[in-house]
């Protein structure tokens, strides 16, 4: 599939993560697997009624969920890495302007107390001045080691968890971490920045979190971590929307750009346990989650036959690592057919799906991810199956995103 065949196709920003940076909750960290606040809106606006039960089983940063509760629905929100569900569920907490209040005198007065040391902990990033100057790197864990002391560790009350991501946030934009483009990469060189600097910035920071957390949801937004792949613990016929971004069949691994925050915050320890959550993930890419591929064995032993297709195509392209990344692609297709046959149960007739989706490109083949999909759907029953493309993605020539849609009537 070329660009060529769509020539009318935008980049469309406003359907990125760029679009959600100024909008209160949806911009307090910056993570680029988030889709626009924008489009799940329209989507929303179009397909659902009061009363609508949303789920969004691939949730990341609770884009769906959030956007529900702001337009007083109901959404349950899934995902299996544990600080993605730690985050989402304190950007769709409700929270009370008198005990945000209290928050805000005790984060002043936790912050006049701040003491630096060299002596504090620091996370087992691997080059970790590659992210962070020494000297700003020291004033970092000075930080958090008092949050500690004062709010006790990242965890289950949603109004500290409001100060651990505004520290979280000062740490990605203390670091050499450069986003101007849909991954990750580094500036020259690591900054040394002053304490007084980082203290009048972390203190703007959480008055904008704080102020952005006063914003009312007359919705309500759940969150649970679990795998996509089995949703037998959900009630039968509960759900009449799906609206959801699953990762994309792309070789980024998610977990890289997220690797800052789970260490700083402590839901990673170490690189092993990256790869080992990237593993769990469809579509992880990590460490041990790309040597695991070696010994991978599909689940399903029926998928469309154009994916069998390009699987082979990628195989004999002639790379060291062609095999390795057929097999990636198997896999990624396999877990969503798991994934979409577990689903069907909890679907209430007339139920509508929209998955946003990528294509990808391996050695010159594209996987047309949004036809696999379809025919994914087709097989497994469901009805009313159709796809539009919603924009030109910012990267190689060809990379689309679309919207699959479908239906269960059984």
């Amino acid at each position: 599939m070329q660009t060529e065949l769509f020539p009318a196709v935008e980049r469309r920003s406003d359907y990125t993560f760029q679009y959600n940076a100024q909008l209160g909750r949806h911009g307090w960290l910056r993570l680029t697997p988030a889709y626009s606040v924008k489009l799940v809106r329209e989507l929303i606006k179009r397909d659902c009624t009061p009363g609508d039960v949303i789920l969004d089983p691939f949730s990341g940063t609770a884009t769906t969920g959030l956007v529900a509760a702001e337009m007083g629905l109901e959404a349950i929100l899934l995902d299996i890495n544990p600080f993605l569900v730690w985050l989402g569920h304190t950007k769709c907490y409700p929270f009370a302007a008198a005990e945000l209040e209290v928050l805000r005198n005790q984060f002043q007065y936790c912050a006049s107390e701040i003491v630096l040391s060299e002596s504090c902990w620091r996370p087992l990033i691997h080059n970790i001045e590659r992210w962070w100057h020494p000297e700003t790197l020291c004033i970092l864990s000075s930080i958090r080691q008092r949050l500690a002391e004062h709010f006790g560790e990242p965890g289950s009350n949603p109004y500290h968890n409001l100060i651990w991501i505004a520290f979280l946030r000062l740490a990605i934009e203390t670091s050499s971490a450069a986003f101007n483009h849909v991954s990750m990469s580094f500036k020259d060189g690591s900054v040394p920045y002053s304490y007084t600097y980082i203290r009048q910035l972390f203190e703007a920071i959480v008055r904008y979190i704080l102020h952005s957390a006063h914003s009312p949801l007359p919705g309500k937004a759940t969150l649970l971590k679990a795998d996509a792949r089995d949703l037998t613990f959900l009630h039968k016929h509960l759900i009449n929307r799906v609206i959801t971004s699953p990762p994309y069949p792309n070789r980024i691994s998610y977990i890289r750009e997220l690797r800052p925050y789970m260490y700083w915050s402590k839901f990673l320890c170490n690189g092993g346990d990256a790869g080992a959550l990237d593993w769990e993930a469809i579509g992880g890419t990590w460490g041990t989650a790309t040597s695991n591929l070696k010994h991978w064995r599909p689940a399903n032993l029926i998928l469309p036959e154009r994916l069998y297709e390009v699987c082979y195509q990628i195989a004999q392209s002639g790379d060291k690592h062609s095999r390795l990344m057929s097999l990636y692609v198997h896999k990624y297709f396999d877990d969503m057919y798991t994934h979409l046959a577990s689903l069907r149960a909890l679907l209430k007739p007339a139920a509508t799906l929209s998955y946003i989706v990528g294509n990808s490109c391996f050695y010159g083949h594209f996987v047309e991810t949004d036809k696999i999909l379809m025919d994914t759907l087709l097989h497994l029953g469901y009805q009313n199956i159709r796809c539009e493309v919603i924009r030109r993605r910012n990267s190689k020539r060809g990379l689309l995103e679309f919207k699959v849609q479908a239906q269960w009537n059984a």
